[in-house]
C-alpha cells in the first residue's frame, strides 16, 4: 500500500471530524482568544445573602458577613464574577438598626457609587423583608412565651397593614435596583419554612403549635414578596424572577434528622445559655440549596453579555 492512499484517507478523516465538530457547534479557539465573557454579580440585602449559618461570622459589624453562603457558592461558577456584596447580617429595608447595621437602601446607594451596580451588571440577587417584620423578635417571643403570645406577635406581624407596606417598600426597592442596573435580571428569594410541624425528629424547646404559627408567618412574608415582584414587574417593568425555597428545604427543616437549617446555642458570661444569633438560618447545605435553585430559575449563559 502507497503513502498517498493512507495520505488521501488521513485527509478525509480529517476532514469528517471537522464536519462534526461544526455541526455540534465546537469551533477552534486561537490560543491568544481572550476569555469568554462572564455574568457580572452583584448581591445585596439581609443575613440570608450576606451568609449567615455557613460558618463563623467575619466580624466586619456593623455589617457582619459570612464566608461560604450561596454568593460565594455562586461565585465560584466559571461564568460568575461577583462584583461585590453590601448584604448585611440584621438589614432592614429603608432604615439603619439601632445598632448602626446598614440598610438595604444604604447598601444599593453604595453600590451605585462605586460603580459596582451599573449597565454592566447582569445578575442581582436579594433577600429582604423577614426584619421588617421583626421575625427574630417573633421567634424569640414564640420560643420563651405562651403559644397564645406566639400567635399575637404573628398575627401583629404579619396583619394585612404590615404586609402591604411591605410590599410596597420591596417593590420600590426592586424598582430602585433595577433603574441602576437596567438590564440585570434581580433574583429574590423567599424564606424557607423553619420546623418540620407532621414528623418533627428533633425536639426543639418551642411548643408545636408555635412552631406551626412560625411557618404561617414565614408564608406570609413569602407572599408579600411575591406580590412585591410582580407589582414591580407588571406597574415599573421590572425583571426580577421570584425564588420560592420552601419545596426545596422540605424535610431539612431544623428539627429534622437532615437539617439543612443552622440551630446552636452558647453560653454567655453568666453562665446561663443564650441563643446563637446565627440560629434559624441556612446551614453549608442550605446555602448550596440557595444557590441551586437560583441556578435552576435563571439560565446563566442567556444573561452573558458580550
Amino acid at each position: 500500500m502507497g503513502i498517498a492512499p493512507v495520505r488521501r484517507r488521513q485527509s478525509a478523516f480529517a476532514a469528517g471530524l471537522a464536519t462534526l465538530a461544526m455541526a455540534l457547534g465546537f469551533t477552534a479557539i486561537p490560543a491568544d482568544a481572550a476569555p469568554p465573557p462572564d455574568v457580572d454579580y452583584v448581591a445585596l440585602g439581609d443575613s440570608y445573602t450576606a451568609g449567615t449559618g455557613a460558618g463563623p461570622f467575619a466580624q466586619t459589624f456593623p455589617c457582619d458577613q459570612t464566608t461560604g453562603g450561596y454568593v460565594d457558592i455562586l461565585n465560584d461558577s466559571p461564568i460568575v464574577t461577583l462584583v461585590d456584596n453590601e448584604a448585611c447580617h440584621g438589614a432592614l429595608l429603608t432604615q439603619a438598626t439601632w445598632d448602626g447595621v446598614t440598610s438595604v437602601q444604604d447598601q444599593l446607594a453604595a453600590l451605585v457609587d462605586s460603580g459596582a451596580l451599573s449597565e454592566d451588571t447582569e445578575l442581582v440577587s436579594l433577600t429582604a423583608g423577614a426584619n421588617d417584620l421583626g421575625f427574630a423578635n417573633i421567634i424569640g417571643i414564640c420560643a420563651t412565651q405562651s403559644p397564645t403570645a406566639c400567635e399575637n406577635a404573628v398575627n401583629t406581624a404579619t396583619s394585612e397593614e404590615s404586609l402591604l407596606a411591605l410590599t410596597e417598600a420591596l417593590a420600590e426597592t426592586y424598582t430602585a435596583i433595577q433603574a441602576a442596573a437596567p438590564d440585570a435580571t434581580i433574583v429574590v428569594f423567599g424564606y424557607p419554612l423553619l420546623f418540620d410541624t407532621t414528623d418533627p425528629v428533633v425536639p426543639l424547646p418551642i411548643p408545636l403549635a408555635s412552631q406551626e404559627l412560625i411557618n404561617l408567618g414565614t408564608l406570609a412574608i413569602n407572599g408579600a414578596i411575591e406580590e412585591a415582584v410582580d407589582l414591580a414587574n407588571n406597574e415599573y417593568d421590572t425583571s426580577v424572577v421570584y425564588v420560592d425555597v420552601t419545596k426545596r428545604f422540605a424535610g431539612h427543616e431544623v428539627n429534622s434528622t437532615d437539617p439543612w437549617i443552622f440551630f446552636g446555642t452558647y453560653l454567655d458570661a453568666n453562665g446561663m445559655p443564650q441563643l446563637d444569633p446565627r440560629s434559624f438560618h441556612p446551614n453549608r447545605d442550605g446555602h448550596r440549596a440557595y444557590a441551586s435553585a437560583l441556578l435552576s430559575s435563571v439560565k446563566l449563559g442567556l444573561l452573558v453579555r458580550p
